[in-house]
């Protein structure tokens, strides 16, 4: 009898596309430089490149690859390009994107121990080397009261802070009845936007959530803070979160986390810290001076996928107290029920975040950790640091220009003395050009150029071509 068609790869086929796509994501990297950074398509532009419907019968390969090249890359903004300067990068390496196909390749759903023990004991090994990496508080160690798990982002990470933080100040009554409107939660007025929409996803209502003033750094004002408390104390309300933030988005400002700890523990508040991209300069000794007063911290997150060349998504979350995290979001259907958790001996880590499945994305930290080494990895973070140093410099010697903000490591934020508009119109030149991508952000009101340094094979050319550029264009002002 004919052997009947499967329609699957064999595994002879993958081997052969395998081998072609790794050798088109080389080649893309090879010539990433030759791309606008920013991408010219037009909305509409790629839909409308695709067909109407999808295929009745299977294409090949190659179709499919050759259409990536012809239809796909055209809408790609090159965030692996080291003329990528925008927001804050989301970098990778050919470690990480090796450990994130050999993840995509085990096909591993990790939510219980039970469901793939290496899934689960690979990840809190990993999250416990970080913790002496980085300097943090031992209390993070899994042989400890608390531990760390990675999520997606920083935002699902200050969520499940922030319903831990909901639960403990209710006594877990929330959880049951919801919430009364009573309970407050505060960060800066700089502070990313996720808190906002966590507020809201908590159910704790965005009028809860106070923004609390900034000082001339754009940190936060602990005793603005302290007011606020004790403002709300008196209301009737119930204070019980504070998201501090070490490398505010818009102008990498470092909140003073001490003098905001202190205030936690007197007002027994869920302290959490969000280092989303700043936190990787603490594996560098020299470095540790931002996260001074982390000790006092009950949670704690920050992304390898932004500077660790670690491709996204990877969130590394610690509690100091993994009891209260998993009595928040711990729920047990019969379905999931196995000796390994009834035993107590094992992590789930479905009970420390919000969905319930969850992929294999300690593999790909693995894989960096062990390709560079603490060295490696030390020697990149403090070269881009000194290459934003190097252009802050350029950038205060050239009289059309000024610094507005202080730059502590890899971000600078600078603009043109002629004002917004000419701001404004500096970075769309420079972004239709193709040659950088920049964002902006407003700081005291004003419009403000932002040129993070950050992607992994940024050298000083790229950065040195860049500020030749801005002075190009700034010439036609």
């Amino acid at each position: 009898m004919p052997q009947e068609k499967t329609f699957h790869m064999t595994p002879d086929e993958f081997r052969r596309h395998g081998h072609a796509v790794v050798d088109w994501i080389a080649d893309y990297y090879a010539r990433i430089e030759s791309y606008p950074v920013l991408s010219r398509a037009k909305p509409g532009q790629i839909r409308a490149s695709l067909p109407a419907n999808p295929p009745a019968r299977g294409e090949t390969f190659d179709a499919i690859l050759g259409d990536v090249e012809k239809l796909i890359v055209p809408g790609i903004t090159h965030w692996q390009s080291p003329n990528f300067f925008a927001f804050f990068p989301a970098n990778a390496s050919g470690s990480a994107i090796l450990g994130d196909l050999l993840s995509s390749g085990l096909g591993v759903q990790g939510m219980l121990w039970a469901t793939s023990p290496a899934c689960t004991e690979l990840e809190t090994h990993v999250l416990d080397w970080l913790v002496g990496m980085l300097g943090l508080p031992t209390k993070f160690l899994s042989a400890n009261t608390g531990g760390g798990v990675i999520q997606d982002t920083a935002s699902s990470a200050s969520l499940c802070a922030l319903l831990a933080a909901r639960e403990r100040a209710t006594n877990f009554a929330s959880n049951r009845r919801g919430c009364e409107g009573k309970l407050i939660a505060y960060t800066s007025s700089q502070a990313h936007s996720s808190i906002e929409k966590d507020i809201r996803i908590a159910g704790m209502g965005l009028d809860n959530l106070r923004l609390i003033e900034v000082d001339e750094n754009f940190a936060m004002r602990a005793d603005m803070l302290a007011q606020q408390i004790d403002a709300d104390r008196r209301a009737g309300l119930t204070p019980c979160f504070v998201c501090a933030t070490i490398g505010t988005t818009s102008s990498n400002a470092i909140d003073p986390l001490r003098e905001i700890g202190r205030l936690c523990r007197e007002n027994n508040l869920w302290f959490h810290v969000d280092a989303a991209m700043s936190g990787t300069a603490a594996l560098c000794p020299e470095f540790r001076h931002t996260h001074a007063g982390v000790e006092l911290a009950d949670s704690y997150a920050f992304n390898p996928h932004k500077w660790m060349f670690t491709n996204f998504d990877c969130n590394c979350f610690y509690v100091a107290d993994r009891k209260a995290l998993i009595q928040t979001l711990s729920i047990l259907p019969e379905y999931l029920r196995n000796q390994a958790t009834e035993s107590g001996a094992v992590i789930d880590y479905r009970d420390w975040q919000i969905p319930l499945g969850r992929r294999f994305r300690a593999l790909k930290l693995w894989f960096v950790i062990r390709h560079y080494g603490i060295e490696g990895l030390q020697h990149h973070v403090r070269r881009h640091v000194e290459l934003a140093q190097q252009f802050a410099g350029w950038v205060k010697s050239d009289s059309r220009f000024e610094l507005a903000a202080p730059v502590p490591l890899n971000l600078v934020c600078f603009r043109h003395k002629g004002g917004d508009e000419v701001n404004q119109g500096l970075m769309e030149r420079l972004n239709r050009s193709g040659d950088l991508y920049l964002t902006h952000t407003k700081l005291a009101d004003r419009t403000t150029l932002r040129l993070c340094v950050g992607q992994t094979n940024t050298e000083a050319r790229h950065v040195e071509r860049a500020w030749k550029r801005i002075q190009e264009e700034a010439d036609r002002v």
